[in-house]
């Protein structure tokens, strides 16, 4: 089987539904996660009420509908190296129970690596054209703005194909501005500008795919390490591994907690917020006492959500003046 789909040769079982169930999960449509950072800007943009216009909203809307298909190119890219290089294939396969193959498409047989490059490219092409008509029908175009949504353009289709840079370091990085980048961009465009809470908004909304791609990179060390790709758990000891994630799980709650303490934040942010940081602790304590990585990893989606839904409502109180 792998070598038919090596040969570009499509797999039998990918017609019809079947097919578009592939591409679905070759794009990670069901990892949502990434495109919530959308409800952080509205937020942030709503208030004064009056002045939220239409114009705002569709710009919103091309700019998510974007942001979809960018990312989805993404993944699809980082699962058409994984293939080639064999990493999802140690990941993913029968000597890794604890990850359904059923996630990669290229691993399960049900895609070729050339329909998955059609895919990626297309995707890429649609959200470049989606980007570029949100900036032209944008009430503002902040130069700082359209620098970051096309270096986060370029560099998203390079993360794991062609330059590869998941692979030279600088993962971890990627994933907080990969976040940070998808709320602060289209408040830009909405509103010409941007705030110091936002921008702690933002930083935390990008601590969500972080914390939960190092538990990811803590499960796959095996199959990274095999290839060269060096995240932190590819490179240090367990130990050592440990001590890094229980370091940001800390500075996530410091980021807040020193915001609002310098009143670049409300003051009562950090106390908001402290549901989602006692789910993390939950996260962690999962994954290096309990030692069940993967339900730490899936702990860290619902931490995610829920820092979206304190966020968000933060974002609407202070906006409104509902809390001093």
């Amino acid at each position: 089987m792998t070598d038919s789909i090596a040969a570009g040769r499509p797999a039998p079982a990918a017609h019809g539904d079947n097919r578009l169930r592939a591409y679905a999960r070759l794009g990670k449509l069901d990892v949502y996660d990434y495109y919530l950072g959308i409800f952080l800007a509205l937020a942030a943009a709503l208030f004064p009420l009056g002045s939220f216009t239409a114009r705002q909203g569709v710009v919103l809307a091309l700019f998510l509908v974007g942001e979809v298909a960018v990312l989805m190119a993404m993944v699809a890219l980082d699962d058409v190296t994984g293939f080639r290089d064999g990493s999802d294939l140690a990941n993913y396969g029968p000597d890794n129970p604890l990850r359904s193959k059923a996630r990669k498409p290229l691993v399960a047989g049900v895609l070729t690596v050339p329909q998955a490059l059609r895919f990626a490219w297309s995707s890429a092409a649609a959200g470049a054209v989606l980007w570029a008509g949100a900036a032209a029908l944008a009430p503002h175009r902040p130069l700082w703005a359209l620098v970051a949504a096309g270096a986060l353009f370029v560099v998203s289709l390079q993360y794991s194909y062609g330059l590869k840079i998941s692979y030279h370091g600088f993962q971890e990085v990627f994933l907080v501005a990969l976040g940070a980048v998808l709320v602060v961009v289209p408040y830009g465009l909405m509103t010409g500008g941007w705030s110091g809470f936002l921008m702690v908004q933002a930083v935390l909304f990008g601590f969500g795919p972080l914390m939960f791609g190092v538990y990811s990179n803590t499960n796959d060390v095996a199959g990274d390490r095999a290839v060269g790709r060096p995240t932190v758990a590819a490179l240090v000891s367990e130990r050592g591994n440990a001590v890094f994630i229980g370091a940001l799980s800390v500075t996530e709650f410091l980021i807040g907690a020193l915001a609002s303490a310098t009143g670049v934040a409300p003051w009562w942010f950090v106390l908001l917020m402290l549901p989602a940081t006692a789910l993390r602790a939950r996260q962690y304590l999962t994954g290096f006492v309990r030692g069940d990585i993967m339900t730490a990893r899936r702990t860290g989606f619902a931490v995610h959500r829920l820092s979206v839904v304190l966020m968000t409502a933060a974002g609407v109180l202070a906006g409104s003046g509902a809390v001093g």
